[in-house]
C-alpha cells in the first residue's frame, strides 16, 4: 500500500498551525506519508469564507481565543506567548522562505522552518517580518543566506499565490488545514482524526 500524501495549508502567522506542527509532522513520520508543504495567506481565504481577521472580531470572541491558546499551551505542553510582542505580523516573507527552502532542500527542511518561523513568533517574540531575524532562522537551521535572495524570494512568492488559490478552490478556510486524499480536516485539534485517516492509509 503506497504511504498516503498529506497537504498541509497553514499560515505562517496561525499560533494553532504552531501548536500543532510538531505532533503533526511526528504522525506523518510514523506512516512514512509524504507532506506537501503549503503555506497560504489567510488574509486571502478569509473574506471569501466567512471568517473575520481578529482585529473585526468581537471582544468576547477575542478574549476567549486567548483562553484556548494558554489551554492547549498548557495541555500539549509547548512555550507559547498568547500575546506576544510582534503580533499581529506580516508572514508572508517567512512563508516565501519555507516555500524557497522546500524548493531546494525538501519538504523535511521545509517543515522544519515552519516550526522555526511558528516558534520563532509565538516562543521566542521575534519579528519574523524583519529579514534579519529570517536570515537568523536560516543560520540556525544550518541553510544558505541565499535561499534570501531576491530571484528565490521571488519565485517564492508564485507559489505561495498558487498555494493560496489551490487552498481556496478547494474550500479551506482556516488554518492549520490537512487534506488528505480530498478530505479536510481543520484545526490542530482534529490531528486525532488526521491519524486515524492516514493509519487506515
Amino acid at each position: 500500500m503506497p504511504a498516503p500524501t498529506v497537504d498541509y495549508y497553514f499560515a505562517t502567522v496561525s499560533p494553532w498551525a504552531y501548536l500543532g506542527h510538531a505532533r503533526f509532522v511526528a504522525m506523518t513520520q510514523a506512516v512514512g506519508a509524504t507532506v506537501q508543504v503549503k503555506p497560504m495567506d489567510l488574509g486571502e481565504i478569509l473574506p471569501v469564507s466567512g471568517g473575520l481577521p481578529l482585529a473585526k472580531r468581537a471582544p468576547q470572541r477575542l478574549a476567549y481565543r486567548l483562553v484556548e491558546l494558554q489551554r492547549f499551551s498548557s495541555h500539549l505542553g509547548i512555550a507559547l506567548h498568547p500575546q506576544p510582542v510582534h503580533f499581529p505580523v506580516n508572514g508572508s516573507d517567512a512563508a516565501r522562505l519555507i516555500i524557497a527552502t522546500d524548493a531546494a532542500h525538501g519538504s523535511a527542511a521545509a517543515l522544519d522552518m515552519a516550526h522555526r518561523v511558528g516558534a520563532a513568533i509565538w516562543a521566542e517574540q521575534r519579528n519574523v517580518a524583519d529579514p534579519a531575524v529570517l536570515a537568523a532562522l536560516l543560520a540556525e537551521a544550518g541553510l544558505p543566506a541565499s535561499l534570501q535572495d531576491a530571484g528565490v524570494m521571488d519565485a517564492a512568492a508564485h507559489r505561495y499565490a498558487a498555494n493560496t488559490a489551490e487552498a481556496r478552490d478547494l474550500g479551506v478556510f482556516g488554518a492549520p488545514t490537512y487534506v488528505i486524499g480530498g478530505e479536510l480536516f481543520w484545526g490542530q485539534d482534529r490531528l486525532d482524526f488526521v491519524q486515524q485517516r492516514l493509519q487506515a492509509g
